[in-house]
């Protein structure tokens, strides 16, 4: 699987750009704020119909303009897949395969698998519960079309049920009607709770043996799920925390409040690991939902690295490119130095200036 082309029209601060790319490495580099990250964020956007900084569409649509147009071309064995994407200011995004419409983002599943990794995934150990679960559910929305329904019908229960809530203080004969809410919140949330569970095993499993090797076997990592309730207590513990859900108004148990712990050598490192220790286990976490995509979908995904190497010492980025060799990698970086002392292998090279794209001669 590899991304052949990209084309971009009145997207971020690109009024136009055409890209085609290596299935190999690909580098853009240039100076901060020239626009690397946008191509990036058009790559997956393009692939999951979502920004990976949570952008809404018309944030990424360029200044003074009312609509924007992603083109990308996708080569999986044989096959050929064009995905277009069209940003409204007032309107939802349309979308299209191979130039027929598709009415939801589950669509798009399994056309491109995309593994994002920016500085921010670093901190993904040391930052709240939210952002933890926000890893989980990034990767199981592209493994699991099912997980998406799932995922977003139980979200639009709880904020239901919250409503409700708020609206059972001034109306108090309201709260009969939460055992409906209640049924299908517990509906949902064990079918989540259950696919968390196993996939947290999964990545588990994998980024032990990754971690031992980044640490010269130093190190043991472990990660465990902390599910708020598990499935066989969760519609008792929703029923007896109802009175107090009541008074604080919010819904106090389930996978939205969810958590996973890391432990190196026994120690929970959220809290009592060194920032280094943490650095390290995120970047195996990150290393290992490349191996697990390529477990499930027996192809290699697409690697997206925005600038994470100028955040990572010389050892771990060593061990970093060593274990990309074999994927197609879009990396942008402030300059190529990093590539020359690794004496990493680099199949082609964009220069990103405002805006505009060139490729340097020499690459």
């Amino acid at each position: 699987m590899y991304i052949e082309s990209i084309r971009l029209n009145n997207f971020r601060n690109y009024e136009s750009l055409e890209m085609n790319f290596d299935q190999g490495t690909n580098i853009l580099y240039g100076d901060n704020a020239q626009g690397k990250t946008n191509i990036l964020e058009a790559v997956y956007l393009a692939g999951t119909s979502k920004s990976h900084k949570g952008s809404k569409d018309r944030e990424m649509i360029r200044f003074e303009n009312e609509e924007s147009h992603i083109r990308m071309m996708v080569k999986k064995g044989d096959l050929s897949y064009k995905i277009d994407m069209h940003l409204r200011k007032n309107k939802a995004k349309g979308v299209a395969i191979n130039g027929l419409p598709i009415r939801k983002a589950r669509e798009l599943l399994g056309v491109v698998n995309l593994v994002f990794f920016s500085p921010e995934d670093l901190n993904i150990i040391k930052n709240g519960p939210g952002e933890r679960r926000r890893f989980l559910d990034s990767e199981l929305c592209q493994l699991d079309g099912v997980y998406i329904t799932e995922l977003a019908g139980y979200n639009h229960i709880v904020n239901q049920r919250n409503r409700l809530l708020k609206d059972c203080y001034m109306n108090p004969g309201l709260k009969g009607t939460l055992d409906v809410w209640d049924m299908q919140m517990v509906d949902y949330g064990k079918k989540i709770i259950g696919k968390r569970e196993a996939f947290v095993e999964e990545l588990n499993e994998i980024a032990r043996g990754l971690h031992k090797g980044l640490t010269g076997g130093i190190e043991e990592l472990e990660i465990l799920y902390e599910p708020s309730v598990t499935v066989a207590e969760f519609e008792d513990k929703l029923a007896r925390n109802r009175e107090r859900d009541l008074r604080m108004k919010l819904t106090s148990v389930g996978p939205h409040r969810d958590d996973f712990c890391v432990k190196v050598n026994g120690i929970d490192i959220r809290r009592y690991g060194s920032q280094g220790q943490q650095r390290t286990a995120a970047l195996s976490l990150k290393l290992s939902e490349i191996y697990l995509v390529k477990k499930k979908i027996r192809d290699t995904p697409v690697l997206l690295l925005d600038d994470v190497l100028s955040e990572l010492d010389s050892s771990r980025q060593t061990y970093l490119l060593e274990s990309i060799h074999d994927i197609q990698t879009l990396i942008t970086c402030t300059g190529l130095d990093d590539f020359v002392s690794h004496q990493f292998k680099i199949n082609r090279v964009f220069q990103v200036v405002k805006g505009h794209v060139y490729m340097p001669k020499g690459f």
